[in-house]
């Protein structure tokens, strides 16, 4: 594939906001007609829950584009709910989430996910960021899917952005990871060895009534239903328009990463399921504050380590897209600084209140 190949786009799940209470609010039908007439109707749209709102950019090629249509998006959002008195925060969890109430958006494919689900759809009050890369060759799209797999963790760590839930300190990182990682589709894929193998596998999930629709798959990186691409699925979304920049490069590096190594015909890592999933859950317990999993090593080592051991693979894909130097610099910031996992729990040392937090969520994400 040509460089320009590898399109970029990203969706971001926004929490919606009373400014006063600091609580959840499930007013997205007031605001959804304002921030479509402001941007495009393809551009925002519903969740499953209505205190939710998503994003998606238009298809992107650079990271500047990437940038400056996540500032558009997320601006124009927010001016469309600050006109309802409202605010919207990126965060993966809110700090003080009531997680039993049932605030289901009125869409006939929601509501029979409610139905089905019962209580964990219930519970799923939580934020992500997908970042669609374009790859038009299905096949080459499941054989970089495989190359991709040991790295999905990394990611996670260092887009950590849910460590409170229902007015607790969860002590993870990424608590939205273990709360979405209930869903039975959730979680690292496993190899597959062609894409007629990947179809399958989705028309035997759909014959036994498993999922109603391929869309249902949730796994961390998944060929998209709807887009030829592969979506990244495994970060939380970010509050700061830096990190989110930051996990769409990383995605777009992985994806050429991965599609060079398929294209050289190299046979992916066979790496065991069960050490992927604790990769998985070592992110999402510490993000970039302890140890994780060097999946290539089979071996704990510092995450420091093994951020730079992602950031050494991707260093010739990143170069060949003119980004090297733009994704290094972002992903030396978050090491510098913190995770927004680290800088709420800060912001909660200092000042003692959530309340606090979810201030400091709607000003970082508006910045």
């Amino acid at each position: 594939m040509a460089a320009d190949d590898f399109t970029i786009g990203v969706e971001e799940e926004f929490q919606i906001v009373e400014p006063t209470s600091r609580d959840l609010d499930p007013s997205v039908d007031e605001i959804l007609a304002e921030a479509r007439r402001r941007t495009a109707p393809e551009q925002v749209s519903h969740e499953l829950q209505q205190t939710q709102i998503e994003i998606g950019t238009p298809i992107c090629r650079g990271l500047d584009e990437v940038r400056a249509e996540l500032r558009r998006l997320r601006s124009e959002v927010a001016t469309a709910a600050t006109g309802r008195g409202l605010a919207i925060a990126a965060a993966g969890t809110h700090p003080f989430v009531k997680p039993d109430e049932e605030r289901f958006t009125d869409k006939d494919a929601y509501l029979a996910l409610a139905d089905r689900y019962a209580h964990l759809a219930s519970e799923q009050k939580v934020f992500g960021c997908h970042v669609h890369v374009g790859i038009a060759d299905r096949e080459l799209a499941i054989a970089t899917m495989n190359h991709i797999r040991p790295w999905l963790a990394t990611m996670l760590a260092l887009s950590a952005s849910s460590p409170f839930w229902a007015g607790l300190d969860t002590r993870y990182a990424s608590y939205r990871t273990e709360v979405f990682g209930r869903w039975p589709t959730a979680g690292p894929p496993e190899l597959f060895s062609s894409a007629a193998e990947f179809d399958d596998v989705v028309a035997q999930l759909l014959g036994t009534g498993s999922i109603d629709a391929p869309a249902r798959i949730y796994w961390d990186v998944r060929p998209s239903a709807k887009f030829a691409t592969l979506e990244l699925r495994v970060a939380d979304v970010c509050t700061s328009l830096d990190d989110a920049v930051m996990i769409a490069g990383l995605a777009g590096g992985l994806v050429r990463h991965g599609a060079a190594l398929a294209a050289a015909g190299r046979p992916p890592d066979a790496v065991r399921p069960e050490v992927l999933r604790a990769a998985r859950w070592q992110a999402a317990r510490y993000g970039i504050s302890g140890d994780l999993v060097d999946v290539g090593a089979l071996r704990a080592a510092p995450a420091t380590d093994v951020v730079g051991r992602l950031l050494a693979d991707l260093d010739p894909a990143l170069d060949e897209w003119g980004e090297r130097e733009h994704v290094t610099d972002l992903v030396h910031q978050v090491v510098a600084r913190g995770t927004s996992a680290q800088r709420q729990r800060e912001v909660y040392r200092r000042r003692g209140s959530l309340d606090d937090v979810v201030d400091w969520l709607l000003a970082e994400t508006s910045r």
